[in-house]
This record gives structure tokens, C-alpha cells and sequence, in this order.
């Protein structure tokens, strides 16, 4: 089970918002390249129906991260991610025009970061979360900690807590992307 701090589930209740870094909370945070330099990335088959039931759910979903891959965004479109950001080294501007489009205050935002650079985002939303293997300095910032890490179930397990905390039926998903009503 998650470790929950600062009364999680209520934080939970007030979620519009689910945003992600990608390598280490979506993925392992393995890099694995081909002869030709070419980058690839493994991804939980778990954790994206976590995703596409989220978005059939009625919430937004977002992808923050620092690095540019076409492997990502390929992924984004195979879930439905609402919003994707990528190549910002400084997530927090990303985070705010996201809110700003659909006018939502940082109580309303879940962010689930590994590292260093996702502390600026997750000082300031109402529900700061990290998979189980995140760096001490992040776990110590967040009040959903998954049991979970990083590619390995995190963002399911983060995605049937927000569910659960608001009382959401989960829907059952055929398969990614694609939903049997």
C-alpha cells in the first residue's frame, strides 16, 4: 500500500489535474539507445490503463518533462494525454499555462516526480506524489508515496487512489485508448 502524508485522500478529493514527469516516474528511468543513437524507453502497460481510465474518467492528464522523445509522444497519443510538455528544463512555467488554459488553482493539480527537478512543481500542488525508488528530497516533499516505482505501477497505483478518493467508478478499458462504452 502507498504511504500517505498530510491527509492525502483529502488532497485527492480536489484533483482535476493529473500531471507526470516521464523518465523514472512512467519508466524505469533506464535510457537504452541503438547504434545509431536513436533513444528508446519502456513503459507499463499497467500504468497507461491507469492513464486512459482517467481521461475517460473526466481528468486531465499531462506530461512534463525535460527531455524530447519521440518515443513520448507516440505514448501520449496512444492514452489520450491531454497535455503534453516536452523539452522544459524549467517544468514549473509548463505546469501554470496548463492551469491557466483550464483555469485550475495548484489544490487542484497531482504531480508525480522522481528528482531534483520536479521539486519546484511538487512544493507548490495540492497533491505532490513519487514512485517508491524517487530521490530522499523528493519523498520527503510528497504525501503519495507510492509502494510502487518508477515504470513499475506508480502511476496506476496513484491513478485507483485519486478514483478512489473521490468516489469514481473505475471504468473498464478494452485496451489502451479505447473504452467498452
Amino acid at each position: 500500500m502507498a504511504e500517505l502524508k498530510n491527509n492525502a485522500a483529502d488532497a485527492a478529493k480536489k484533483i482535476k489535474l493529473l500531471a507526470f514527469d516521464v523518465d523514472g516516474v512512467m519508466t524505469d528511468g533506464s535510457v537504452t539507445y541503438d547504434e545509431n543513437g536513436v533513444e528508446y524507453k519502456t513503459f507499463n502497460v499497467k500504468d497507461g490503463h491507469g492513464l486512459v481510465r482517467m481521461g475517460k474518467s473526466g481528468f486531465i492528464t499531462a506530461i512534463i518533462t525535460a527531455r524530447n522523445n519521440g518515443t513520448v509522444k507516440h505514448r501520449a497519443e496512444n492514452l489520450n494525454i491531454t497535455e503534453v510538455y516536452q523539452g522544459q528544463k524549467f517544468k514549473l512555467p509548463a505546469l501554470e499555462e496548463i492551469m491557466a488554459k483550464y483555469n485550475l488553482t495548484y489544490e487542484n493539480v497531482s504531480y508525480m516526480g522522481d528528482d531534483l527537478p520536479d521539486l519546484c512543481i511538487l512544493e507548490k500542488v495540492g497533491l505532490a506524489c513519487c514512485p517508491n525508488d524517487a530521490v530522499e528530497e523528493v519523498r520527503s516533499v510528497c504525501g503519495f508515496i507510492s509502494s510502487k516505482d518508477g515504470g513499475r505501477g506508480a502511476v496506476r497505483e496513484l491513478c485507483d487512489f485519486i478514483l478512489d478518493s473521490q468516489g469514481i467508478p473505475k471504468i473498464v478499458v478494452v485496451s489502451e485508448g479505447m473504452s467498452n462504452k
